[in-house]
């Protein structure tokens, strides 16, 4: 039940990014908190620990998107320089080795490499989507790609299901912030 329910709050949640609007961020935080609990009863730590960012990050990003909209009312979609996208890359990487090592060396983790790289590429899409930059799509898409399996693996079928719901949201957020980006 708590599975279901977060991932009809996550549909709804990814939906309304996709449309730039300002109601995703109540359901981002009813989601993700509920995600906390699954993913940390199945051993996911990397995916429990990363609930628990998107709650904070979300705050942000709400408080950014609401001091952030054009004349229409619309949400402003920002672009990065070809040196940032590189940094991210480059900072992303080197996370995800030191991470994925550490949820390796230290806990019990399930998939501790996958689901790390998950968590991470999840941060960096969360941080950029707050920022209200389109390249966060392409972040999204690689992480749909990664949890789609890895959820399948560990038998949470509604979850994986979800993730693919993401997916084509994610292409669709990334089509819609282009045309909208400055």
């Amino acid at each position: 039940m708590i599975e279901t329910t977060a991932s009809l709050l996550g549909l709804i949640n990814v939906f309304l990014v996709v449309r730039r609007s300002m109601w995703n961020y109540p359901f981002a935080l009813a989601m993700v908190s509920l995600y906390a609990w699954v993913f940390y009863h199945e051993k996911l730590y990397s995916d429990a620990l990363l609930q628990l960012f998107f709650f904070v990050v979300n705050l942000y990003g709400w408080r950014n998107w609401a001091r952030s909209r054009a004349g229409s009312g619309e949400v402003v979609v920002e672009t990065m320089g070809v040196r940032a996208r590189l940094a991210w890359a480059l900072v992303c990487a080197a996370v995800i080795g030191t991470w994925g090592y550490a949820m390796h060396r230290l806990t019990d983790a399930a998939y501790p490499w996958w689901d790390g790289s998950i968590a991470v590429l999840s941060i960096a899409a969360q941080i950029l989507q707050s920022r209200r930059n389109w390249e966060c799509w392409v972040l999204w898409i690689t992480v749909d790609l990664l949890a789609i399996p890895l959820f399948a693996i560990k038998g949470l079928w509604l979850t994986a299901s979800l993730y693919c719901v993401f997916l084509a949201l994610s292409a669709w957020g990334l089509i819609n912030w282009l045309k909208a980006r400055e």
